[in-house]
């Protein structure tokens, strides 16, 4: 019995690797293209054609492909292409009303001869929009009709018996990434710009969100004078629930006295009525201005080991008081 499921396990997991491996040729297969002199001039138009579009990209699929044309799109939309998927067989029941004259045309069909497609090319071209075709066909009907073709062909797919949409899945999709990223590079599509469409994940927080967006202030910031004595210095950190209490004299900032600093007066001595927050608290605290993005404070307060950063925009008046696990809650780490 062991040695059976051993045997299908060893299978499975061959059959698996066979797929990687047969997928992984036809992006080798089609990285060679790229240095086929006409392919990279139909790469080159393709880019220009998108880049100098004054409307926005149509990109239209059926069935696998149709799922890669909605994986293109987002990609496109997200890089700075405005873009929207059209589906093939929904387009000829009103759909096609999307397409304006100032917009450009992405086909997806592995055939060349996708019967949908076929049905709208007529109107495509009675419109004047001009076409790109991704296809594994570039001899096909469709390729005769469209106006720029990149032959994303595959040798065979990664399916044993060489029929569902694998490996000609995979180039589709690796075909529409080189052209966002093309697209991307030629507009000088900045990480902050892309960080923009994606406000809600982890990368738009770390590139857009600024300290003082989420540092605590006003009156809920946890100060005391330098003369304070130290039983109200440590109600003071409790209130607040910061773990920490920011030292003024005369206004401005000369200290910080930490749940650190309160346990090392302790290992001291046991006797606080004389002790004020002065004599406790550490000199020199680390400051930011409000300006600061997030995950630069993160990254502060992880290279000096400390938990609490003073926000100000003159190391003098205290703005606002920031706490490592607001950000590490915030996703940032």
């Amino acid at each position: 019995m062991y040695i059976e499921l051993k045997t299908i396990m060893d299978n499975t997991v061959k059959n698996g690797r066979l797929v990687v491996r047969k997928e992984k040729k036809a992006i080798a297969d089609l990285e060679k293209r790229f240095l086929n002199r006409k392919f990279q001039k139909s790469f080159l138009d393709a880019v220009n054609l998108i880049y100098k579009c004054k409307g926005k990209v149509i990109i239209t699929g059926i069935g696998k492909s149709g799922i890669i044309a909605q994986k293109i799109t987002s990609t496109f939309n997200s890089t700075g292409t405005y873009s929207m998927f059209l589906h093939s067989a929904e387009s000829i029941h009103g759909d096609l009303g999307i397409i304006k004259k100032e917009d450009i045309v992405i086909i997806i069909s592995k055939s060349g001869d996708t019967a949908e497609i076929k049905k709208i090319i007529p109107l495509i071209k009675q419109n004047g929009n001009k076409i790109i075709l991704l296809t594994g066909n570039p001899g096909s009907v469709l390729a005769k009709s469209s106006d720029i073709i990149l032959d994303i062909s595959v040798s065979e797919e990664a399916c044993p018996h060489n029929l569902a949409p694998t490996s000609s899945s995979t180039a589709s999709l690796v075909m529409g990434d080189a052209l966002a990223v093309a697209l991307l590079q030629k507009r000088k599509f900045t990480k902050e710009e892309f960080a923009q469409f994606h406000p809600g994940g982890s990368l738009g927080r770390k590139l857009l969100l600024r300290v003082d967006d989420i540092m605590v202030k006003g009156k809920d910031l946890p100060v005391v004078d330098e003369n304070e004595e130290m039983g109200n210095v440590i109600y003071t950190i409790s209130s607040k629930r910061l773990g920490c209490a920011v030292v003024l004299s005369k206004g401005k900032i000369s200290g910080i006295v930490t749940d650190g600093d309160l346990r090392r007066m302790l290992e001291k001595t046991l006797t606080m009525e004389k002790i004020r927050a002065k004599d406790v608290m550490s000199k020199n605290p680390k400051m930011i201005p409000s300006s600061t993005l997030a995950v630069e404070a993160l990254e502060m307060m992880e290279t000096n080991k400390i938990t609490q950063l003073i926000i100000s925009n003159d190391k003098k008046k205290i703005d606002g008081i920031i706490h490592i696990h607001t950000l590490v809650e915030l996703g940032l780490k």
